[in-house]
């Protein structure tokens, strides 16, 4: 107990956003992207688990139309290798829900209702609302709350970007433009911390959302990338299962939300 306290006491000690964390961070979303290409091409694994062995993968289909909502822990690597991210953590996980009997003109409607997240996703989000939007591209706002092993308020900002593929296949890209810590979470209007100079429990926050509609209904899959602040030395092996269970479990959250408002929806 004495060491857990220590270690919360440490993470929530000032954290600056160093330029080569950025950089490294921005590198590493760069060659998450480049895989895209492939899995976006006609017969392409368009779904992670596409991309899973024979077996794995039919068992993966089987759980998702019995209602699970499957995650995995990703690691984008160059050349074989890990990419450092120097005095930060990158959390990567990707996460598939099945939406039984709707189809996506029932799904992506609820999907793109940004001025409602905050009703859609509470109380993760507690505020929403669009920005600007001019054909597939938006720009949103959204209040985020965390509550784990203490309670953070962020203001953020995301460019939004929208494709079609087929008549089957859409994705949208969601890239964190501006993330804020508010001084004091008890005021949510409150005054904000400088960007990038605050706790560091959260700097970047992207998601990439894949739609499919087969097998009677909608695959949604929602893959996030985010950076954090590094782990105090000593520590790792204490904070590092608390502090990458939150991403984890937010995804979760997430996806079983959206299909139960969009079967909600769907509803006559």
């Amino acid at each position: 107990m004495a060491l857990l306290i220590l270690g919360l006491s440490g993470l929530a000690m000032a954290a600056d956003l160093k330029p080569k964390t950025a950089s490294a961070f921005d590198r590493y979303v760069s060659a998450t992207q480049a895989r895209f290409t492939n899995e976006f091409k006609p017969g392409g694994p368009f779904l992670y688990v596409d991309g899973l062995p024979d077996k794995e993968k039919m068992g993966a289909y089987d759980e998702l139309k019995r209602g699970g909502i499957l995650v995995y822990k990703l690691e984008t690597q160059s050349q074989g290798k890990a990419m450092d991210v120097p005095d930060g953590i990158v959390h990567h996980w990707v996460g598939t829900v099945f939406i039984p009997g709707v189809t996506l003109a029932q799904t992506l409607p609820v999907v793109k209702d940004y001025d409602h997240r905050a009703e859609l996703y509470a109380p993760e989000v507690t505020v929403s609302r669009t920005i600007a939007h001019q054909g597939d591209d938006y720009k949103i706002f959204l209040r985020l709350y965390q509550k784990k092993f203490t309670t953070v308020v962020f203001n953020t900002e995301y460019d939004i970007h929208w494709r079609q593929f087929d008549g089957n296949r859409y994705s949208s890209d969601s890239i964190s433009s501006r993330v804020a810590e508010l001084k004091d979470s008890s005021k949510p209007d409150g005054e904000e911390l400088p960007v990038g100079k605050d706790h560091g429990y959260l700097w970047r926050l992207n998601t990439y959302w894949r739609f499919q509609e087969k097998d009677g209904g909608v695959y949604l899959q929602c893959e996030a990338v985010s950076l954090t602040r590094d782990i105090p030395a000593g520590l790792g092996w204490l904070l590092r299962p608390l502090v990458t269970s939150v991403p984890r479990s937010s995804l979760q959250r997430v996806l079983g939300r959206t299909r139960e408002v969009v079967i909600q929806h769907a509803k006559p």
